[in-house]
């Protein structure tokens, strides 16, 4: 399988990085990146060709991958549009709909992916759609992509990938809200920085392993926390009283929200 990326920056360099780990050919891979000195570290660190224009060669390909900002994509496209035969497209651009980079492509074969920054040290979660077009071996192509950098899940609605930016997409910086408030708070108790750093993750990272590894809920392996008048319980009474709860889940609604409205701005001509 050859691939091509349209755009050589983080999300591509994970992509790229992860799959070298996982056995692919960087002699299969190229990058068309209009920066030239980020070319040449992409030819250093992985060993791809990268180019800063889409000529014959990045175009002789199996899977084109759109790694580009939802901004500039369009632009980025102009110079494939009509040029396409059997490629793969893979686009990773949040709010951009199958049907307007088809419109822009002038080609129809096309898997829409949400990764999320995890996927730069390979624990990212992927949504992915796919154009009814797109056959069982696309299917397979763009998974074996994404995997590369962590688990994926397929779902049979496009509407579901604005839903998946908003929960998973934009879910690390929800994490990294909590890890900064709680931390934060142990540093007013008097705990110093590194400590409380080191606490605060260490219990993110613990907490989210054990409800990977459970069969039981969530409520429940939050209840098991939660002694009556205890420490755990003083807390969460406050959270409850403050609407955390409801404010995060207005707070997923409006990325959702936001999510639509791209779609509709950067998709109009």
């Amino acid at each position: 399988m050859k691939i091509t990326f349209i755009g050589g920056g983080n999300m591509a360099t994970a992509l790229i990085g992860g799959m070298k780990q996982q056995g692919f050919s960087t002699v299969a891979i190229q990058v068309v990146e209009p920066n030239a000195a980020a070319c040449k570290q992409l030819t250093n660190t992985f060993g791809v060709r990268a180019t800063v224009s889409a000529d014959a060669s990045a175009l002789a390909c199996d899977v084109l991958v759109l790694a580009v900002k939802p901004q500039q994509m369009r632009e980025a496209v102009a110079p494939l549009a009509g040029k396409l035969g059997n490629h793969l497209v893979i686009s990773i651009a949040a709010g951009l709909r199958v049907a307007d980079i088809a419109r822009w492509l002038h080609h129809s074969r096309i898997v829409r992916a949400m990764p999320n920054t995890p996927a730069l040290i390979g624990c990212g979660m992927t949504g992915l759609y796919a154009d009814p077009s797109v056959d069982e071996t696309g299917r397979i192509q763009a998974e074996k992509i994404l995997t590369a950098v962590g688990a994926t899940l397929w779902v049979p609605d496009e509407a579901q990938i604005d839903a998946i930016t908003a929960v998973s997409g934009s879910g690390p910086a929800y994490v990294f809200y909590f890890i900064e408030a709680i931390e934060a708070a142990a540093r007013a108790l008097g705990i110093e920085a590194a400590a409380a750093r080191r606490l605060t993750v260490e219990t993110f990272i613990g907490a989210s392993q054990l409800a990977a590894q459970s069969n039981e809920s969530i409520t429940t392996l939050r209840e098991r926390v939660t002694s009556k008048g205890g420490t755990t319980e003083a807390a969460l009474q406050r959270f409850a009283a403050q609407d955390v709860a409801e404010a995060i889940q207005q707070g997923v609604s409006a990325a959702n929200a936001r999510g639509q409205e791209l779609g509709d701005l950067l998709g109009k001509d």
